[in-house]
C-alpha cells in the first residue's frame, strides 16, 4: 500500500531496530514508533494510521488499550499484537478486539514481516472494495454532475453517446443549470481529452475585441497591436472550443465563425494566410435561438451548423429529489472547506427549499449552501440559516399552492402533490397559531423558539394572515 502509515509501540527502545529490519523489504511505508505508553496513547487517538504493531510485555496486557484508542477514529484499523510472554488472559483480550494477528514466540523477522504484509494487503483490499461499493451505491453521480430525475438521466445518456463522436453540440438551459459542466464532460470523455478545453463567455467580451480574441491578430493590425497574438480558436487546436452564451455573438462575427466551422481554417485580423485548425465546437445558451433566428438576430445557417446534437438541461425546480442530493453534496463540500461540523439539512429547511423556485438554479443553490454553512451555529442547517428572501418566497409559493389545491379538491381532481401541499399549508398555519399562543403573541420570543429570523417570521405570519397582537 503506497504511503501506508504504521504505528509501532514497544516499551523496550532497544527492540525497535528489529522492526526496521523486518519491514525493510516491504512496500513503502511511513513508520511512527513510540516506547512511552502515555505518548503512544495520545498519538493513537489523534493521528491516522493504516495499521498497528503493539508489543505486549505486561501480564495484564495494558498495552492493548492502544488498539481501542486508535480505533476511536477508525473502527476497522487492523493490528499485529506481538506478545513476548503470552498468557491466556492476554490472548483472549487480544482476540476479543477483533481484526488482529496474535504473534507469540519464537519470533523472527520473517514471521513479523509476513504478518505486517498480510495486514497491509487486507487493508488495501478493504479500501478498494469500499471505493467500488461507493461507486455502485452512487448511480446518481456522472463525472462532476449529480442527477436521478429522468431529464438528467437523458442528459447523461446523450453525453455518453456523442462524446467520442466528435460532432458539434448545442447545450440549452437556464442560467446556472450547469452547461459548462456538460461541455467539460463531453470533452473529457472524447478523444480530445488530452488537448485544450477553451471556454469563452461570449457575453463578457466587448464587441470590438471579440474578433481579435477569437482569431488573433498580426502586428500593426490595429492601434495597440504591437505584436502578433494567436486567438482562442488557434489555442484550442486539437481540443474543444466552448462558446458559452453564443446567442450574445454579434451577427458579423457569427458569419466569420460559420466560415471557420465549415472550412476549419482561420485568418488572423490583419493577416492574409489561412491557418488550419482542428477544433470541436460545443456551444451553450440560455436564450431561445429559434426565436432569434426568426427575428434575424441569429444566423439560420450557423444555428443549423452548431445544432447537430442538442442537449436540454432541466431547471432545478423540475428536478425533484435532485435538489436534496445537490444540497447535501454542497453542504458536505463547504463544511470540509470551512472546517465546520455540519451533518446535513433539517427537514424544516428542506421543506422551505423544496417550495422555492430557484431562478438561479444549481449555481444559486451552491451560494445558498455556502452562506448557510458559514452562518450556521448548529450541526444541522435550519430555516434560520437560509436567506430571508428565500424563506419568504417559499412561504408565498406554499400559500398559493394551497389555495390552488383547495380549488382542485373541490372539483374532485386532487392528487398526491395537491393534497400534500394543502396539508403542509394547513400545518404551517396551525404551527404558527400555536407558536403565537404559547408565546402570548410575542413575536420575538416566538422567533427564538422557532429558530427563525424575526423578519422571516413576520413574513410567514403575513402570508397566513396572522397578527401577533390578537394572541396577547
Amino acid at each position: 500500500m503506497a504511503s501506508a502509515r504504521l504505528f509501532i509501540f514497544d516499551a523496550d527502545p532497544a527492540a525497535l531496530g528489529s522492526y526496521e529490519r523486518a519491514l525493510a523489504n516491504l512496500e513503502p511505508t511511513e513508520v511512527v514508533v513510540e516506547s512511552d505508553l502515555a505518548k503512544a496513547r495520545k498519538l493513537a487517538e489523534e493521528e491516522p494510521f493504516d495499521g498497528l504493531i503493539i508489543a505486549v510485555d505486561s501480564a495484564g496486557g495494558s498495552e492493548l488499550a492502544l488498539v481501542t484508542a486508535a480505533r476511536s477514529q477508525d473502527a476497522d484499523l487492523p493490528a499485529v499484537i506481538v506478545c513476548r510472554k503470552p498468557t491466556t488472559d492476554n490472548a483472549l483480550a487480544a482476540l476479543q478486539l477483533g481484526h488482529v494477528d496474535f504473534l507469540t514466540p519464537p519470533l523472527d523477522d520473517d514471521k513479523l514481516a509476513a504478518a505486517v504484509d498480510k495486514m497491509l494487503s487486507e487493508r488495501r483490499t478493504e479500501a478498494e472494495n469500499a471505493l467500488l461499493r461507493r461507486r455502485a451505491e452512487r448511480p446518481h453521480v456522472f463525472d462532476d454532475m449529480i442527477g436521478t430525475c429522468p431529464a438528467m438521466r437523458k442528459v447523461f445518456d446523450v453525453i455518453s453517446q456523442v462524446a467520442d463522436s466528435g460532432v458539434d453540440c448545442l447545450i440549452h438551459g437556464e442560467t446556472g443549470t450547469g452547461k459548462e459542466l456538460v461541455a467539460r464532460s463531453i470533452h473529457t470523455r472524447s478523444r480530445r481529452a488530452g488537448k485544450q478545453f477553451v471556454p469563452v463567455d461570449c457575453g463578457a467580451i466587448p464587441d470590438n475585441l471579440l474578433e481579435s480574441e477569437f482569431f488573433g491578430h498580426e502586428k500593426g493590425a490595429f492601434t495597440g497591436a504591437e505584436r502578433r497574438e494567436i486567438g482562442l480558436l488557434e489555442f484550442a487546436d486539437g481540443g474543444t472550443f466552448f462558446l458559452d452564451e453564443i446567442g450574445e455573438l454579434p451577427v458579423l462575427l457569427q458569419a466569420k465563425l460559420l466560415r471557420t466551422l465549415q472550412e476549419r481554417r482561420i485568418r488572423r485580423v490583419g493577416g492574409r494566410a489561412e491557418i488550419p485548425v482542428d477544433v470541436r465546437i460545443v456551444a451553450a445558451t440560455a436564450r431561445k435561438l429559434e426565436e432569434m433566428v426568426d427575428d434575424g438576430r441569429f444566423r439560420r445557417d450557423l444555428y443549423y451548423r452548431i445544432n447537430v446534437v442538442r442537449i436540454d438541461l432541466p431547471p432545478l425546480r423540475e428536478r425533484g429529489d435532485d435538489l436534496g442530493l445537490l444540497a447535501e453534496r454542497f453542504a458536505a463540500k463547504y463544511s470540509r472547506e470551512m472546517g465546520r461540523t455540519i451533518h446535513g439539512i433539517s427537514p424544516e429547511a428542506y421543506q422551505v427549499m423544496a417550495h422555492y423556485a430557484w431562478p438561479g438554479n444549481v449555481r444559486e443553490l451552491q451560494n445558498v449552501m455556502r452562506r448557510a454553512i458559514a452562518l450556521s451555529t448548529d450541526t444541522l442547517i435550519g430555516p434560520e440559516d437560509l436567506p430571508e428572501s428565500l424563506v419568504a418566497e417559499a412561504g408565498r409559493a406554499t400559500t398559493a399552492a394551497a389555495l390552488s389545491d383547495t380549488m382542485l379538491t373541490s372539483t374532485g381532481e386532487e392528487g398526491y402533490f395537491a393534497l400534500r401541499d394543502a396539508h403542509l399549508a394547513k400545518f404551517e398555519r396551525q404551527y404558527l397559531s400555536d407558536l403565537l399562543t404559547r408565546n402570548h403573541g410575542d413575536v420575538k420570543a416566538a422567533a427564538q423558539e422557532a429558530r427563525l429570523p424575526r423578519g422571516t417570521l413576520y413574513r410567514l405570519l403575513k402570508n397566513n394572515d396572522l397578527d401577533g397582537g390578537k394572541f396577547r
